[in-house]
């Protein structure tokens, strides 16, 4: 398939595209800048803020979008690069597969929630839903909408476990927001990228998916395996949430402190996605880094 991919220069697209490539799909890069991407990279130019830009990307031959790109933080732009993306697909059967994230979920409680759930978003996430809401409704026009939503995401030493091994570096030991009591739904970011194929290549027109291997990871354990990380013996204090805020910003703050419970159980049952990839708290502590 020839797929047309945004956010392919970032951490967690970096690794879809790797995927896609690896099972022999042709990757085309929507870029701002196409200097970023090596050579031999096929790539167009084109800004979710520019709604001509993405329309004109995707051609005829262009067998599926999938958008990873980071969303602008504007409501009204982002409606509008999902209805440019989704222009050229309405009647034909291709596939749109936007990104969205579990903390559209809120707060859960300690059952795991599925797809069926309803919203509750925190505020760095606020109006997604309504995003998510309107891709699925490209649908009616014959168009595979699709919606995946990670969780946080690790490996390589890149994500937010990757920004807690640095603070523990620059704190001297790992540090968690929120209470002690706090959980995450976890996935490897290459078990993610094979969701993304998988959700090209056979999900169902309308499926919300959740990429979610590891339902509930305490987080002062991954502070404390971010500590070892980071060369210290395993230490984890809490990050009091006044001052993570304070150096963070409220919002990103907030979301670190959240308690979810999630499952990704849809994804293995009807597409078949199999995750092998380490378990955090083993890669964190030096364990197999791939």
């Amino acid at each position: 398939m020839k797929t047309l991919v945004l956010g392919s220069t970032g951490y967690i697209g970096s690794a879809v595209v790797r995927r896609f490539e690896a099972e022999g799909h042709q990757v085309v890069h929507l870029v701002k800048d196409a200097s970023r991407l090596p050579a031999e990279a096929t790539a167009c130019t084109g800004d979710l803020a520019d709604p001509a830009s993405l329309r004109a990307a995707v051609t005829d031959d262009i067998d599926a979008v999938v958008n990873l790109a980071t969303p602008t933080g504007d409501e009204a732009v982002d409606a509008a690069a999902v209805d440019a993306l989704t222009e050229r697909l309405r009647g034909t059967g291709r596939a749109f597969v936007y990104t969205s994230g579990v903390w559209v979920l809120g707060a859960t409680g300690d059952a795991a929630v599925d797809e069926d759930a309803p919203t509750d978003p925190i505020a760095i996430v606020g109006y997604r839903p309504r995003i998510e809401q309107r891709v699925l409704a490209a649908g009616r026009d014959d168009v595979r909408a699709v919606v995946v939503r990670p969780g946080i995401a690790y490996g390589h030493g890149g994500g937010i476990p990757g920004l807690m091994t640095d603070w523990a570096r620059e704190h001297g030991t790992g540090r968690y927001v929120g209470p002690v009591a706090t959980r995450w739904p976890m996935v490897h970011v290459d078990d993610l990228a094979e969701l993304f194929v998988l959700a090209v290549t056979k999900a169902d027109e309308g499926s919300v998916l959740h990429g979610v291997v590891h339902e509930a990871v305490p987080v002062a354990a991954l502070a404390a395996a971010a500590d070892l990380a980071a060369g210290g013996i395993g230490r984890a204090e809490p990050w009091p949430l006044e001052q993570a805020a304070e150096a963070l910003g409220g919002p990103f703050a907030e979301a670190l402190a959240l308690n979810q419970v999630v499952s990704g159980q849809r994804a293995l049952a009807e597409l078949g996605w199999r995750p092998s990839r380490p378990y955090v708290l083993t890669e964190l502590a030096g364990g197999d880094r791939g």
